[in-house]
């Protein structure tokens, strides 16, 4: 089924596609797909795209091409890619140093929710979650498939700064802070993984439309793949799934 969506211009050098206004997989899918096509057809013009929940924004050169081209190119790939259930997704394997220092919060999710912390860290090694969008500082990923059973309110205050690759939980979502910035976040714990790094290419380790997975590490193995990301030596661990195949209860 081909699906929903409007075109709108942004200034003179791009323009928006927006499908359904709703936070889902299924949308979010259709913002994933549309992305790759224009990103291999190599179209006239194009500069950069950047999904959100729900719309793509396509920058383009007016020099070389106009709104018009762009929304018939938009209008002929949507024709010719309605469904992505068969495209393949990266997940990216995020180890995480749970509680201590690194996780000041984790022991009142674990109050506020009525389990011990081993269960916490239980339920959020669990699923796999979806990176619908990157955005508040640059690679910092916005992700679906919590489970509500470790949700807990943003803090009353926060803070005024937040270690970078802290992991936090806010109401009913998670995420992890890819630089040092304040922010209200419960934190449980810390990756030693760098989500941004301007010496890399590109800069920003993930991908909206792909997924994660944390993982449980101990101190010893978070000091020692901290000493690898610091020389550049350290490889996050990735593989590939049936976007299709993901069917997490809690998204």
């Amino acid at each position: 089924m081909k699906p929903v969506y409007k075109i709108k211009p942004c200034g003179d050098c791009a323009l928006s596609v927006i499908f359904e206004n709703e936070i889902s997989e299924e949308v979010n899918n259709h913002v994933a797909s549309l992305k790759k096509s224009v990103e291999s057809k190599k179209l006239k013009g194009f500069q950069s795209c950047i999904p959100t929940y729900c719309a793509l924004l396509i920058r383009y050169s007016p020099l070389e091409s106009t709104y018009g081209e762009w929304s018939r190119h938009i209008e002929h790939l949507l024709e010719e890619r309605c469904e992505v259930s068969d495209d393949k997704a990266m997940v990216y394997v995020i180890p995480v140093y749970y509680g201590g220092e690194f996780g000041p919060d984790l022991d009142h999710v674990a109050s506020q929710n009525q389990l011990e912390a081993s269960k916490v860290i239980e339920i959020h090694t669990s699923n796999i979650y979806r990176i619908y969008m990157l955005g508040f500082t640059p690679g910092f990923p916005y992700l679906g498939g919590m489970d509500e059973r470790i949700a807990t309110p943003r803090l009353t205050q926060p803070r005024t700064k937040i270690e970078a690759g802290s992991v936090g939980i806010a109401g009913k979502q998670t995420g992890i802070y890819p630089i040092d910035s304040p922010g209200g976040w419960q934190i449980i714990g810390r990756t030693p993984v760098r989500l941004f790094d301007i010496e890399s290419d590109p800069p920003m380790l993930l991908e909206a439309g792909n997924y994660i997975q944390f993982k449980e590490i101990d101190l010893k193995t978070f000091k020692s793949i901290e000493k690898l990301v610091s020389t550049h030596q350290f490889s996050c661990e990735t593989y590939e799934i049936s976007r299709g195949g993901v069917k997490n209860e809690f998204n």
